[in-house]
């Protein structure tokens, strides 16, 4: 089902992903999926850990480059990946893996740790929506490709976010 779930995500996008939908593509009646998943927001928990699943185990050798580029990447492989993560976050379904590999790789156990890896992690979800926002928008025609694009300097900005997180993780941890 998630599979087929994610398969409907890149075909239709998220605002037409329906369970609805989702039991026609299964040839099966609505009902059957809530005999699996109790809701669209469990389904899309389940769906959100699959998206994230090539994010790397929790490592504290990995650096957090490293972590955010994978977590970055993985969002950006499925259309509206990172808005399906970003609703399961918001209701904290499904796992934490990202958040978990990210404060590995910060070294941290504290509470200050833990919050610095969910800014990191929300810094990532929202700058991978901003690129699809405007992947999409260009895909449809809406908008054009031009010097005005906010994400023409992603690759800069992203690596400007990440290695201010990694700078200020540095001087506010314990000597």
């Amino acid at each position: 089902m998630v599979d087929a779930a994610l398969r409907l995500l890149d075909d239709v996008g998220l605002p037409d992903l329906s369970m609805r939908r989702l039991a026609t593509e299964l040839e099966v009646q609505p009902s059957a999926l809530y005999w699996h998943f109790s809701s669209k927001q469990e389904l899309l928990a389940a769906v959100a850990d699959r998206i994230l699943a090539t994010v790397p185990e929790p490592d504290p050798a990995l650096p957090l480059t490293q972590v955010a580029v994978a977590i970055r990447d993985a969002l950006l492989a499925f259309r509206d990946g990172a808005e399906v993560v970003m609703s399961t976050y918001a209701l904290r379904l499904g796992a934490r893996r990202a958040q978990d590999s990210l404060l590995a790789a910060l070294g941290g156990t504290s509470t200050a740790d833990e919050s610095a890896a969910d800014a990191i992690f929300e810094f990532i979800l929202g700058h991978s929506m901003l690129l699809q926002q405007r992947m999409h928008a260009q895909s449809i025609g809406a908008v054009l490709a031009d010097a005005a694009d906010p994400t023409a300097r992603s690759e800069d900005v992203f690596a400007a976010g990440i290695g201010a997180f990694a700078a200020l993780s540095v001087r506010h941890s314990p000597s």
